[in-house]
């Protein structure tokens, strides 16, 4: 069983940045892909960003692409996701989620662990 603890989050103005980090209690972080999600209100959940299980594959959602990067250092168990040029529309809870599939999917039902989510609020 893996858990995830995200923090980071917080209010910032439209074109601040804040960088969210997901610790992991699992040793064997190492072997897991990672994921952001986030959900605005009213919204479903949005696919971020992916980082496979040793960094060497990193991907993004089209509304963050040039502007989010995501990271992880295995030795601290703890991915990250630096978010920069804030706009409003990036207002949600983000989540961080581990699945054990190589191959780093995008999709939400692909991960079964998630942390409980930091609040994003960006004001204009």
């Amino acid at each position: 069983q893996v858990q995830l603890v995200e923090s980071g989050g917080g209010s910032v103005q439209a074109g601040g940045s804040l960088r969210l980090s997901c610790a992991a209690s699992e040793r064997t972080f190492s072997s897991y892909t990672m994921g952001w999600f986030r959900q605005a209100p009213g919204k479903e959940r949005e696919f971020v960003a992916i980082i496979s299980y040793n960094g060497g594959t990193i991907d993004y959602g089209d509304s963050v692409k040039g502007r989010f990067t995501g990271s992880r250092d295995n030795a601290k168990n703890t991915a990250y996701l630096q978010m920069t040029s804030l706009k409003p529309e990036d207002t949600a809870v983000y989540y961080c989620a581990a699945t054990p599939i190589v191959v780093p999917p995008s999709t939400e039902n692909a991960y079964p662990y998630w942390g409980q989510g930091t609040q994003v609020t960006v004001s204009s």
